[in-house]
């Protein structure tokens, strides 16, 4: 008898062991197939023009097949909202400006990864433009009397669009505000093409926007140049970064900048206005960090 219930004992033994054990091979091959997370992306909307969605289409296509897992890329209506979304996790990397990146690393250790080329170098510059009818042919004669000028910055979070001008405009004492200035009038628009065009229609006597995308919409046609001069031109800046969540992990950083690297679609380089990509760190955007803290927009 006492020999039967021993063997009862281990043949129930064996069968809760083998019961565990098919569990965790099960569980091990539900993991196994199981997809990873989908990698969320946001762009912020540095034009309006409706060409950007067949391009953020085709870089979703790639950058899905580049790191084996699903990625959803969407462009967002403002800058702001890109950098929202990265400070409460709701997204894995995010396209910003050079201002809003360093609003993001201050607010939540974004971190720079990948930055665009222009012509081969990783920089741009803020211009001021008038229309070719205009009289002005710098800064200087339009300042001689800002109180007939209407101005026009970008987005409120655009570094060559909105900080970087309005700094200079302070240094010349005819800003302070949206609410105190020496001009007629002063207004943001949406977007750098939305400046252009304000310019380009004489909504606005000038307006500040990217040089890139100043170059590159001379070159799509969208706007002629010789309806346009450039009144000032800033000091460089660094491109605009691609920026990670610092919880996301060294392989899929080192994975995400080798698919950058690698992109030759030119369909998705025009719609940056670039001719390649290139690797980028966050010390890259100090000059911009330390431009947003003089003006009282981070804390140091």
């Amino acid at each position: 008898m006492k020999k039967y219930w021993i063997t009862a004992i281990l043949l129930s033994l064996a069968l809760v062991l083998a019961a565990c054990g098919n569990a965790e091979e099960e569980n091990t091959e539900q993991a196994a197939e199981s997809p990873e997370e989908v990698f969320t992306i946001g762009v912020i909307p540095a034009q309006t023009e409706g060409e950007m969605e067949d391009a953020m289409n085709k870089l979703q296509t790639y950058l899905s097949e580049e790191l084996d897992r699903e990625v959803k890329l969407d462009v967002y209506p403002n800058y702001n909202g890109v950098v929202e979304a990265m400070n409460y996790d709701k997204i894995d990397m995010a396209f910003l400006g050079p201002l809003t990146f360093v609003i993001a690393n201050v607010n939540s250790n974004a971190q720079a990864i990948i930055t665009q080329l222009v012509d081969g170098e990783p920089f741009y510059r803020s211009y001021i433009i008038t229309h070719a009818d205009n009289p002005w042919n710098s800064l200087d004669e339009l300042l001689e009397n800002p109180g007939e000028i209407d101005f026009a910055f970008g987005d409120p979070s655009s570094t060559s669009g909105s900080l970087i001008p309005s700094m200079e405009l302070k240094d010349r004492g005819v800003y302070e505000s949206l609410q105190s200035y020496e001009f007629n009038t002063v207004r943001n628009t949406s977007s750098h093409d939305a400046t252009a065009l304000s310019v380009i229609n004489k909504q606005v006597d000038a307006g500040a926007i990217d040089s890139a995308i100043y170059n590159q919409l001379v070159e799509s046609g969208k706007i002629d140049d010789e309806q346009v001069r450039i009144l000032w031109e800033s000091e460089e800046l660094f491109q605009y970064p691609w920026a990670v969540r610092d919880s996301i992990d060294d392989e899929t950083v080192a994975k995400l900048q080798e698919a950058f690297l690698a992109i030759e679609d030119e369909v998705i380089l025009d719609a940056f206005g670039a001719s390649g990509f290139t690797e980028a760190t966050t010390e890259d955007y100090e000059s911009i960090k330390q431009a947003a803290i003089k003006e009282g927009i981070i804390e140091e």
